[in-house]
């Protein structure tokens, strides 16, 4: 028994790595959707058991969609996502600095 098992997820981890990187991307972008909803149904005037549902259903889906998107993405892909980020971040900042020294000519 504990035997399928691991072959059943070691075939839905082969298929996940198939999929592309930007699928991984997606199903980040999803986490962070469903991470929001389901704190932000705690302002909706409804009962408190429907609030408790709402909140199981999308932090399970976050959860869900969280560990697939990284599954897909895998390590490298981790990688790249943070290079980018570092990178975007540079960026950012050396155009505040034009903009500053800019501001100071004038």
């Amino acid at each position: 028994m504990k035997q399928q098992f691991k072959n059943i997820i070691d075939a839905i981890k082969r298929v996940l790595a198939r999929l592309s990187f930007r699928t991984g991307v997606m199903f980040l972008i999803a986490c962070i959707i469903f991470y929001v909803l389901s704190f932000a149904q705690a302002l909706l005037p409804i009962s408190a058991t429907t609030k408790s549902v709402l909140f199981i259903v999308f932090f399970g889906m976050a959860k869900l969609t969280q560990y697939t998107g990284l599954t897909i993405i895998g390590v490298e892909g981790w990688r790249r996502i943070k290079i980018g980020v570092k990178h975007r971040l540079k960026k950012r900042e050396f155009k505040q600095q034009l903009r500053e020294r800019d501001k100071g000519n004038k």
